[in-house]
């Protein structure tokens, strides 16, 4: 594909960023977080809210909707091919949550682990919208 029609596509793609990561968040989300196969407990999620609702009250970004992706040229499968990057993975700080109410440093590190998970996984949902926009642009 030529490199105008590449720049192009790319453009279009991204006009269309904000609604794939919408849906992809809740894909991701429900996958992780919900349902019998979930990675943490009721309890354990409610943390997570708090912490969100607590960072959010301090002016910070939060855990929810705090991450953020872009498409890039060249970040695809294969070299050369538009791609999905997560731009910012939101994280629970080092400081002001450790040891605050029962929250230790291998919980907050699993939870930082998680969430690096549920933004990679967001970021495969929004490079499969890609890759369906981008075949359909191609017919």
């Amino acid at each position: 594909m030529p490199a105008e029609t590449d720049r192009e596509t790319v453009r279009r793609a991204r006009e269309h960023l904000s609604e794939w990561t919408f849906n992809a968040r809740d894909q991701a989300y429900s996958e992780l977080f919900e349902g019998s196969g979930a990675a943490l407990t009721d309890a354990e999620l409610r943390e997570l809210d708090r912490i969100d609702s607590d960072l959010t009250r301090r002016g910070e970004p939060g855990i929810w909707g705090a991450d953020e992706y872009g498409i890039v040229h060249d970040g695809g499968a294969d070299p050369g091919e538009p791609g999905v990057v997560c731009t910012l993975h939101p994280e629970i700080p080092y400081e002001g949550f450790r040891g605050e109410e029962s929250l230790d440093e291998a919980a907050r590190e699993q939870y930082n682990d998680l969430l690096w998970t549920y933004c990679e996984r967001v970021a495969e949902y929004i490079q499969a919208d890609l890759d369906a926009f981008r075949r359909s642009e191609s017919n």
